[in-house]
């Protein structure tokens, strides 16, 4: 520990974001990074715990907190203060295969679990991530490491999301031969097509699949494996195959005249159609536009909050956000203690750039959609109801029905699991909640050699969860390959 005062002496500065009448007006990633020596100070407020829960991943009362790819935190925090980046940088790799990506998008699960965080604020563990994985890309520490041996063996990943892209990295640094399948024109999954650009910065992905096929990995995008290419051929070809599909079967609303209504969108597709736009260079042509319009979200989530921000890019009208749960308190109660995770409102950025566009917090809250109202075949207006929850049954506020008005409706209500063709092609089974059938803890499916990870075996998540359930499907598929193995 280099510093043991470093807690009392500075207090927690996160990153500042770049003002919302400026940051509206494009889809670039708004953040102002600290200079290396504010970094650093705020590198050396980490404690260097007795028991870091930090990197613990432990789950309280049904929610995890800490880091699920238990990353040693103390450890490269120290080295960053020390000014040791490439040895932070090492120390952080050899339990994180992508900072770039979890430095931007994850909700840090490792800050909520930071004793720091129950008095002065939390060491600002996600900021320093992403100044590692950053620098190191910079100074050129992020050099190919190509495997000296090669196995022999082939393996095939089918899906190039987070987890995907940990199995496969895992596998070739191992010295397998990795072939990655995906059905899109781009790598990335979710990260690429479902989080829009001013949360990660597409160019980011691109960058490590460079660096990934400098190490030796086959990646062939545009290949749908069991819509159209044949899941057996590729399991009689390679040694393993590795699903790592996603949970990509939306979830929609049960509210009259849904299934009529031509201007409602699953949030999925309104961002995957954004981010492609803009990637060919049609910014204010939108395939899907919010533009002018009445925009209602259906969602609480950050999938709904990443809508609001893209509807206001887009320059709509007005934007509503409609959440079925109760409004959560402003900080943390006394039955909801640290480290548990805290149950406390979040205002994101998609929210804040609301607020100063209109005037006013987006979200309504316990309300659901009822009724979609349209003239001569479009949506004008949505009829929505109050609700609460009675045990684990949810019913409607009698008298509580209200009517916004509303040009595009869009539905970010999460995944229930694995489309049907992948599963119905490789003929894996399926658990009641339309996952990918395991042992508890397990990867490898009902066909031995196919093993399976991600949101197709654990169901919607987050991405650090991804990437974990990468790295232990890899560790199983050597294991079933080597008969032994030393990853993780």
């Amino acid at each position: 520990m280099g510093k043991a005062t470093g807690f009392l002496e500075f207090n927690r500065r996160e990153d500042s974001w770049i003002n919302e009448e400026e940051r509206i007006t494009n889809f670039n990633e708004f953040h102002n990074h600290l200079n290396e020596e504010e970094r650093r100070c705020q590198a050396s407020r980490c404690m260097d715990c007795g028991v870091p829960m930090c990197q613990s991943a432990i789950c309280l009362k049904g929610m995890v907190t800490g880091c699920p790819l238990h990353n040693v935190i103390p450890e490269w925090n120290d080295e960053i203060y020390k000014g040791h980046y490439e040895h932070a940088l090492a120390r952080l790799l050899q339990t994180s295969n992508f900072p770039e990506f979890t430095g931007r998008v994850c909700p840090a699960l490792c800050e909520k679990a930071c004793v720091n965080g129950i008095n002065t604020g939390a060491v600002t563990i996600h900021d320093n991530e992403l100044f590692l994985i950053e620098k190191g890309y910079e100074m050129g520490y992020m050099k190919p490491r190509i495997p000296k041996n090669r196995s022999g063996k082939k393996v095939a990943v089918i899906g190039a999301g987070p987890a995907g892209l940990a199995v496969a990295d895992q596998l070739n640094h191992r010295g397998h031969e990795v072939t990655v399948f995906e059905r899109e024109d781009q790598i990335g999954g979710l990260l690429m097509y479902g989080i829009p650009n001013m949360k990660l910065d597409k160019s980011v992905i691109e960058r490590r699949r460079k660096l990934m096929e400098e190490e030796g990995v086959i990646f062939k995008t545009g290949v749908d494996v069991g819509n159209g290419a044949s899941f057996d051929e590729i399991v009689n070809e390679f040694d393993a195959v590795s699903l790592c599909c996603g949970s990509k079967k939306a979830r929609t609303i049960n509210a009259k005249g849904a299934d009529e209504c031509k201007d409602m969108y699953l949030a999925v597709d309104f961002l995957k159609s954004a981010t492609k736009d803009l990637l060919k260079g049609k910014a204010g042509k939108w395939t899907i536009s919010a533009k002018d319009k009445n925009v209602v979200v259906v969602g609480g989530g950050d999938t709904g909050n990443d809508c609001v921000g893209t509807c206001i890019r887009q320059g709509c009208k007005s934007i509503t956000q409609l959440e079925m749960m109760a409004r959560p308190p402003k900080e943390r109660q006394q039955n909801n203690p640290w480290p548990e995770w805290p149950k406390v409102e979040k205002t994101d950025y998609g929210q804040q750039e609301a607020i100063k566009v209109f005037g006013s917090d987006p979200r309504i809250y316990e309300t659901t959609v009822k009724e979609l109202v349209m003239q001569k075949g479009k949506l004008t207006q949505i009829k929505t109801v109050k609700v609460r929850f009675e045990g684990r049954n949810l019913v409607e506020v009698e008298g509580s029905e209200e009517t916004l008005k509303c040009d595009l409706l869009i539905i970010a209500a999460g995944f229930v699991g694995a489309e049907d063709y992948i599963a119905k092609e490789s003929k894996v089974e399926l658990t009641q909640r339309g996952t990918v059938k395991t042992e508890p803890e397990q990867y490898q499916t009902s066909i031995p050699k196919v093993f399976t990870a991600g949101d197709m075996h654990r169901g919607q998540s987050l991405v650090v969860w991804a990437i974990t359930e990468g790295r232990h499907c890899a560790a199983a598929i050597d294991k079933y390959l080597m008969g032994y193995t030393p990853l993780i």
